[in-house]
């Protein structure tokens, strides 16, 4: 693959009101999931409930690509398909979430860095001969009082440009997902701020490595009030200020922007998005990148029984489907009851 073709790759994965479904949830995220649903977490039930999702009918007409956990990618189903040779048949383009975890700056602060960079070279070499397409690399950004400090954001926005590079040279198409976290009691200007000053950061540090923008999408969070403000959110409000923060920082060279729903229930995450795209003309392409906004509903109706197959697959690109109209700005509330 030529440095033409990531280009093509990051600009498919955004095209046609596409989005990614992100199915990347550790171990112990997926278990607390399953918890919610009284169904036990293990190998098989995993493997299960995700072949369930990827062989959607149609999954192809709203989703462009799966961000896989390490676990998953190598998976096989019943049958002994691979579940990334699954996705790969339907016209997905499969991903895999590359970093390592978090790890606390120091011990007195709980501000964290990303962990897995001096191997990520040698990590990623399997993926991309084994058919990855794009990578993922997760940095977090806390509010709280004193925090984040300069260096919290300066270390982690240098480890996403490193992080970029490195994909890149293996012929992968980097995801780069600096997250301002949603849980806290700040308000919006707050999250603005922050939002504004970590995505400056990281486009100063990814031009400083010279990767090439074009072969590469953005997950950013929503402008957002944070979760214990008790702030009602205003949606206007946040699609307002969500595209003036990407306006002042994000290069037009970057193909598209993948919006992470952060704690956002199914229908805000459409809203919000479907409002960002109805009100302006955008330079790149504003789509969506959605874990539990995307599964919420489908994950409640699969409950552990295979004999629910229909009606998650149903659940779930009608949800897939809800984003897509919102990545034209045409989601309506209406249309979700049909």
């Amino acid at each position: 693959m030529t440095e033409e073709n990531i280009e093509n790759i990051a600009k498919k994965i955004v095209e046609n009101n596409k989005g990614i479904l992100a199915a990347d949830e550790s171990t112990n995220t997926i278990k607390k999931r399953f918890d919610s649903i009284n169904v036990e977490s293990n190998e098989k039930t995993r493997c299960n409930y995700r072949y369930t999702l990827f062989s959607t009918p149609e999954i192809s007409k709203y989703i462009s690509g799966v961000i896989l956990f390490e676990e998953t990618f190598s998976q096989k189903n019943s049958n002994g398909e691979l579940l990334r040779n699954k996705l790969e048949s339907v016209d997905c383009y499969p991903g895999i979430k590359i970093d390592q975890g978090l790890e606390e700056i120091n011990k007195d602060s709980i501000e964290t860095y990303t962990k897995g960079i001096e191997t990520l070279d040698d990590r990623l070499k399997p993926f991309a001969k084994n058919g990855a397409k794009f990578t993922k690399w997760r940095a977090v950004i806390n509010i709280g009082d004193g925090i984040p400090s300069p260096n919290c954001i300066e270390k982690n926005s240098s480890l996403l440009a490193e992080y970029a590079l490195i994909s890149q040279n293996n012929n992968l198409v980097p995801i780069v997902e600096p997250e301002v976290i949603m849980d806290g009691n700040h308000d919006i200007d707050k999250c603005y701020e922050v939002t504004k000053e970590t995505l400056n950061q990281v486009f100063i540090h990814l031009k400083k490595k010279n990767v090439n923008l074009k072969g590469i999408l953005l997950k950013p969070n929503m402008i957002v009030p944070g979760s214990k403000s008790g702030i009602e959110l205003n949606i206007k409000e946040i699609a307002e200020k969500t595209f003036k923060c990407l306006s002042e920082t994000v290069p037009k060279e970057v193909p598209g922007i993948v919006f992470l729903s952060g704690g956002l229930t199914s229908i805000k995450a459409t809203m919000i998005l479907n409002q960002i795209n109805k009100s302006n003309n955008a330079p790149w392409n504003l789509s969506f990148s959605y874990g539990r906004a995307l599964q919420e509903d489908a994950l409640k109706a699969w409950a552990g029984k295979i004999e629910n197959k229909n009606l998650v697959q149903k659940i779930f690109l009608h949800r897939a489907r809800m984003n897509s109209l919102a990545c034209e700005g045409k989601w309506e509330t209406s249309l979700e009851n049909e």
